[in-house]
């Protein structure tokens, strides 16, 4: 199931939610204009569990502030493409009931917690992690408990066939963070690259903890009908 846009109204203009998406989409274009280079950008830059946990870095960049630096980073177009259209569609109510400065730091700590959580189930992995999805998963997080019954435009497929339906945002994030957990369950003990499923996982749990400290204000979750879409 692919998001398209939610009904979700805001109130403030989302400048922190536009400028990650342009921050990320500049960092990649930089990785692409690197050509061979790009992956020992990535080593640099990326976070390694070993690193992390005390082991020998690979990188002349503290292990901790991999943490901040290696959620600019992507794999390639689909891996940004999908990771800015969540962070579009979700990021701006919650940046909206927070305002600008909490978001901020309430997307870093996600992806601090997320970029750990991987870590725990690989502790002597060599592999950078690279990816703003464990912060955005946070977002995620908060947006489930905060706007369950906001509703989600939603590609779904059947076979060939594309189907595009209204569905309520627990649903979506529901089967969203099932299908990341028992994928994270299934890759236990698999070596090398690949998705870092237990980084969504401790993202989306890391957001629905710190959404508490961070919110301004409640939101409103009864939206009338014919509101401009976010």
């Amino acid at each position: 199931m692919i998001p398209i846009r939610d009904d979700n109204p805001t109130t403030i203009t989302p400048v922190v939610t536009v400028g990650l998406i342009v921050l990320n989409i500049l960092v990649f274009m930089y990785q692409l204009s690197l050509g061979r280079q790009g992956q020992a950008f990535v080593y640099v830059f990326g976070a390694v569990p070993d690193a992390l946990f005390g082991g020998e870095s690979p990188s002349p960049v503290p292990p901790m502030l991999t943490l901040a630096t290696s959620m600019f980073l992507h794999g390639g177009v689909m891996h940004v493409g999908g990771n800015m259209l969540y962070l579009w569609i979700f990021g701006n109510n919650i940046e909206d009931v927070m305002g600008h400065g909490r978001f901020i730091v309430f997307y870093l700590l996600c992806g601090m917690a997320a970029a750990y959580a991987h870590a725990i189930t690989a502790p002597g992995s060599l592999v950078p992690m690279i990816g703003a999805s464990g912060a955005i998963s946070g977002v995620l997080g908060a947006y489930l408990l905060l706007f369950p019954r906001a509703r989600v435009l939603t590609l779904i497929p059947f076979g060939i066939v594309m189907h595009m339906e209204y569905i309520p945002a627990a649903w979506l994030l529901g089967f969203w963070i099932v299908l990341q957990f028992f994928s994270g369950t299934l890759s236990l003990g698999t070596e090398g690259g690949g998705v870092a499923w237990f980084a969504h996982v401790g993202g989306f749990l890391a957001g629905m903890v710190l959404i508490h400290a961070f919110i301004r204000r409640r939101p409103r979750r009864d939206r009338a009908p014919g509101q401009r879409f976010s």
